[in-house]
């Protein structure tokens, strides 16, 4: 009986593998599609008849006594509900943990003293499509004689920020002063989203991923960059991969460290249900076993738990933004909870949510105080609605693969795993695919120098092999 069912699922399993090739090459041997390039416009009203400012100005984060007077004033009126007894962080941020926070936010934490952090990288602004787009821009101190700087664009996500590149940028643009010797030298190119940070929000409805993707690509043309290389999480994963998509013979190689796949097929029910016990039937190493398994509880129970937010954001984000703009207290209990159970699952059991277990209350509050000074948290949110509206699988993009050259580092704590096996049947060009050896979804904010090496050795094997020329 079982063996008979074996056999029959194996058989299904050719027949689909057949079924699939057959059609993958009756309808892309004529020619791989790329995604349209979306030429929007998103400022306030009409669109002038006039020409763009293309000009690219200096910027500098900049702070007065009224912003900060105003912080602290919120910051003394808080109101704090108790929570519930040896509840830890399995409610959301702690209460009794978030005080302590906010004692640090008003007693010891220096904003203006991090304005100077965030001012020690050259940072810019530049009007595409209607609206002001940051972004900090890094070239190296140094460079060999005769080698040329590569450059790389890097992208943030939700509820992260540019700042989340800091520690990372100096390991690129001067890996040879981090031990990471000096044969791949990078200019790294950190924008904010717009409606992110200090990129101005866009002020119509279907700004989505692949407009984001749009702008970003026009800003790499606008500095003199025809071919880069791209690297993003979170939100930095899905305009990375639009911008490999709309650009395949502009984006050199495209470095993930989160690679979701929305189109789901047979296959992956089929893995879902039998891969625990029949891994090498599809192609799934043990490591993929160990951290997809049992997938009630790290797949769809996990999804469950951790999603409400993205519900929320995708539905009706100016209703709870509306609290989270007027409430810094309210601001940093929501996005810092994020921190917490993004970085480790496990943390939601301690009282402090384990969130100085990685990054310093300076790090984290920075980034809190870039989306409070800003007011960007409702518009920030509004980009999930815009991606995901529309349902999950309908649109383009997700219907079309990616051809580039692909790295994928897949850190042990990421929320849910997407094994190569499935990654590669979007990302038809994958160079390399690591199993981290630690850390979470925030991963050049928490370990910098796990990610440049994995960077590295990444655009090193590209290189090598010039594999860009083949695509």
């Amino acid at each position: 009986e079982f063996c008979s069912s074996l056999a029959g699922i194996m058989l299904l399993e050719v027949v689909l593998v057949l079924g699939t090739l057959l059609i993958y090459f009756f309808f892309t041997k004529k020619k791989e599609e790329t995604l349209p390039f979306k030429d929007g416009w998103w400022g306030k009203g009409q669109k002038p008849v006039t020409q763009e400012d293309t000009s690219v100005r200096p910027f500098k984060v900049e702070t007065t006594e009224e912003e900060l007077s105003d912080l602290f004033r919120r910051l003394d009126q808080a109101r704090f509900t108790e929570p519930l007894e040896n509840s830890c962080f399995h409610y959301g941020t702690n209460s009794v943990h978030l005080r302590k926070v906010v004692s640090y936010w008003k007693n010891q934490f220096n904003w203006k003293k991090q304005v100077e952090v965030l001012n020690k990288y050259p940072q810019f602004k530049t009007k595409i499509q209607g609206i002001d787009i940051h972004f900090v821009h890094v070239k190296p101190p140094r460079l060999p004689e005769g080698q040329a700087a590569k450059p790389l664009l890097m992208v943030h996500g939700w509820p992260g920020s540019f700042y989340e590149f800091y520690k990372i940028i100096p390991l690129l643009t001067d890996p040879a002063s981090h031990g990471l010797g000096d044969e791949h030298i990078f200019e790294v190119i950190c924008p904010s989203i717009p409606g992110y940070g200090f990129s101005e929000a866009p002020h119509k409805k279907d700004f989505n991923s692949v407009s984001a993707a749009s702008v970003f690509y026009e800003l790499m043309l606008r500095l003199g960059f025809n071919e880069f290389y791209t690297q993003g999480g979170d939100w930095g994963w899905l305009i990375c991969t639009n911008l490999a998509q709309i650009a395949p013979n502009h984006v050199k190689g495209l470095h993930l460290n989160m690679a979701s796949v929305s189109k789901l097929g047979l296959t992956h029910l089929l893995s879902v249900l039998l891969g625990r016990y029949f891994p090498g039937l599809f192609g799934f190493q043990d490591e993929d076993v160990r951290r997809m398994f049992p997938f009630l509880k790290k797949g769809l129970y996990r999804i469950l738990l951790e999603s409400g937010y993205a519900h929320i954001q995708a539905t009706k984000p100016d209703t709870v933004g509306c609290g989270l703009n007027d409430s810094p207290v309210g601001l940093a209990a929501y996005i810092l909870e994020k921190f917490s159970s993004w970085t480790d699952m496990e943390f939601q059991n301690l009282e402090d949510g384990g969130l100085e277990r990685k990054f310093s209350l300076d790090d984290l509050l920075t980034n809190v105080m870039i989306y409070w000074v800003s007011g960007c948290i409702v518009s920030s949110m509004r980009f999930y609605k815009e991606n995901l509206q529309k349902g999950i699988g309908t649109q383009k993009h997700e219907k079309l693969t990616v051809q580039v050259p692909t790295g994928i580092a897949s850190f042990p704590n990421e929320l849910l795993h997407t094994p190569q096996a499935w990654a590669k049947k979007k990302y038809t060009n994958i160079v390399s695919f690591h199993f981290m050896p630690r850390g979470g979804h925030f991963a050049a904010f928490e370990e910098p120098e796990l990610l440049a090496k994995d960077i590295l050795q990444f655009v090193g094997k590209v290189e090598k092999e010039q594999l860009w020329k083949k695509k």
